[in-house]
């Protein structure tokens, strides 16, 4: 029975359901002024809400886990119509999202025990953490463009609360700013996907694509439209121009656990959909050497540089983690725009190593708000002195992004300028590693500074005044888990660059 790689869907879903009835019920309570019973006096007590939200996160991650690498499994869940059914099929690449997400997921969680005591309304929070976690791994687990789509949208929806969740002005108008763009980028997917109906074999996802070549022949021009609009509509989700504003926006008012599955995973659920899209459907032969190749790769590349260049600009340090997201994201969009060898394990590479490092830098800049209310890159001067493990994390998957060796992003950028070299391109042979490059010199540009004034704050800060504080030990473990992992991929990533290659070898 492949019916029970439903669990790790509906389980944190109906948990998280659980949560927001519960959090719904105190709010009552405390408007008609009950003091509340049992499941709600349960809820409001802080270790056993933690301790159940640890439960069901633990166990969903373990059955995620191994209904991802235990086989391909598949199950329908209904049909929407008599040829399109909803369904999960687990393949190579679904195994691979899943457990980006997975490992993010919990480490945020429980780096979220300590925070959200900070930010208030944790029951709400974690109803809405836990819902999100099985519609990403529903997201993953999808077997066809149709089901994609489905979960894709419901991933929008139930993040919004995630981003809303302070209840200020800034948060309701960077949520409804998100909202608005995620919308907007996925009706231009929906009316890909009306097309693709139309002149596809199927909608399941098949390794190559499943174009039919006897009904597209003659339609070759309004199909390469169709997936245009589909690359701008899931790019939306991933922050390549021209839908990016939202990110920038939405990432700094959100919680910082929030802020780093957001940036970490959520964007990333853009780039599964690009994929499934360009190589599971359409196939890459289709578009390579197409006027959608070449604004597709001049989108990937303006949205690299712009985004570097806003990180380094800003002074906040959420907005400015933001903004190097448009940057990244686009990386692996670019690599995916190749339509190479080289070029797609660069990007599937650089969306494992982003996830990880990315995570790791909006929680390092969480553990700045929760210590000391420090929100702007330049209050962080002598930081190193007060928290040095915090710092050396920071430090470590900073250089990581950077593309430093032996950091893991050192790899993935290598790939990425490889594939471009000789993808056959055009003038994107060269000109595509000559923008990765300035965009990495501004990386460290934007990025060490916090390292350099945290460690050498220079001869007028006054050091003896200096009280080393590290964050609870909750929040520092994920942060070093995340380090280990970036210097642990780059050393030895031979065994994830030979599960990429599997995948691309089937693909391109």
């Amino acid at each position: 029975m492949s019916s029970w790689i439903l669990l790790p869907v509906f389980l944190p879903v109906l948990s998280g359901i659980c949560l927001l009835a519960a959090s719904f019920r105190m709010h009552l309570a405390q408007v008609r002024g009950e003091t509340g019973s049992g499941f709600l006096m349960w809820a409001l007590d802080r270790k056993k809400l933690h301790t159940f939200v640890m439960a069901i996160l633990g166990i969903t991650a373990v059955l995620a886990l191994a209904a991802a690498w235990t086989g391909e499994h598949s199950v329908t869940l209904f049909y929407l119509m008599k040829d399109v059914p909803v369904y999960f099929h687990i393949d190579g690449i679904g195994r691979l999202f899943v457990s980006i997400v997975t490992l993010v997921w919990v480490l945020a969680g429980l780096y979220s025990l300590a925070y959200m005591e900070h930010e208030g309304e944790e029951t709400g929070y974690f109803g809405f953490y836990l819902i999100v976690y099985g519609v990403l791994v529903a997201l993953d687990f999808s077997g066809n463009l149709v089901t994609m789509y489905f979960f894709y949208e419901l991933m929008t929806i139930c993040s919004v609360p995630l981003v809303l969740h302070n209840g200020s002005r800034e948060a309701r108008m960077a949520a409804l700013k998100y909202l608005f763009y995620s919308m907007c980028g996925a009706y231009l997917g929906l009316f890909g996907i009306f097309f693709l109906y139309k002149y596809c074999g199927t909608l399941a996802f098949t390794a190559g694509g499943s174009l039919n070549l006897s009904l597209m022949q003659g339609n070759e021009g309004i199909l390469l439209i169709a997936v245009f609009c589909m690359l701008i509509g899931f790019g939306a989700k991933a922050g390549m121009f021209p839908l990016h504003a939202w990110l920038p926006a939405a990432h700094p008012v959100a919680p910082s656990p929030a802020s780093a599955v957001l940036s970490g995973i959520i964007v990333k659920s853009g780039v599964l959909a690009v994929v499934r899209v360009v190589y599971y459907i359409v196939g890459a032969e289709f578009l390579r050497g197409t006027w959608v190749q070449n604004a597709w790769l001049v989108l990937t590349l303006l949205t690299v540089f712009m985004g570097s260049m806003m990180a380094y600009r800003e002074p906040v340090m959420k907005k400015r983690l933001a903004y190097s997201t448009v940057s990244q994201v686009s990386y692996i969009m670019f690599g995916l725009a190749l339509l190479s060898p080289d070029g797609m394990t660069g990007a599937l590479l650089h969306t494992v190593f982003h996830a990880v490092i990315k995570s790791a830098l909006f929680l390092t800049a969480g553990v700045f708000l929760y210590m000391g209310g420090r929100t702007r890159v330049d209050q962080l001067r002598g930081i190193g002195k007060e928290m040095p493990v915090t710092i050396w994390c920071y430090t470590i998957v900073s250089l990581g992004l950077i593309g430093i060796p032996p950091m893991s992003g050192f790899i993935s950028k290598w790939y990425l300028a490889s594939g471009a070299l000789n993808s056959g391109t055009g003038v994107f042979e060269w000109f595509g590693p000559a923008v990765l490059l300035v965009s990495a010199l501004l990386t460290a540009g934007y990025l060490l500074p916090v390292t350099l004034n945290g460690f050498f704050p220079g001869e007028d800060f006054d050091v003896a005044e200096v009280v080393k504080k590290e964050p609870p030990r909750v929040m520092l473990v994920p942060l070093v888990i995340f380090a280990a992992l970036t210097v642990i991929l780059g050393v030895m990533p031979n065994g994830l660059i030979g599960y990429i290659g599997q995948i691309v070898s089937a693909l391109v």
